[in-house]
């Protein structure tokens, strides 16, 4: 197997990008293998590295079809319902806290 090119962070050929550009683009990678990468020197945690793709290889996303859509949908909403209290609440529920604030709330004045 042979080795990937390496290029630094910005300086990329023409003809490359990365998942998210190609996504903006209307594009996904297609089944094709990563074919360079990016560089960013970090000093503590090691580089940065991001993956790019060819162009010219990308294949057209996919549509969302009705299923799928009504999927998210369906998932986006469950994620509106606290697990503890069971009401809408309005917003994303905080994976971190797992229950909305009013529940949080009332779990701190039990504990005290």
């Amino acid at each position: 197997m042979a080795a990937l090119p390496v290029y630094r962070w910005r300086l990329a050929p023409d003809g490359y990008a990365t998942y998210r550009q190609l996504r903006a683009l209307g594009l996904r990678p297609g089944g094709q293998d990563v074919a360079a990468e990016l560089q960013h020197p970090r000093r503590r945690r090691g580089p940065l590295v991001a993956y790019l793709y060819r162009i010219d290889q990308a294949k057209p996303v996919r549509p969302m079809t009705p299923a799928k859509r009504a999927a998210l949908a369906k998932a986006n909403a469950a994620q509106l319902i606290c697990p503890n209290c069971r009401r809408d609440v309005g917003y994303r529920i905080p994976r971190s806290h797992g229950m909305c604030g009013t529940c949080i709330h009332h779990e701190e004045q039990r504990a005290a």
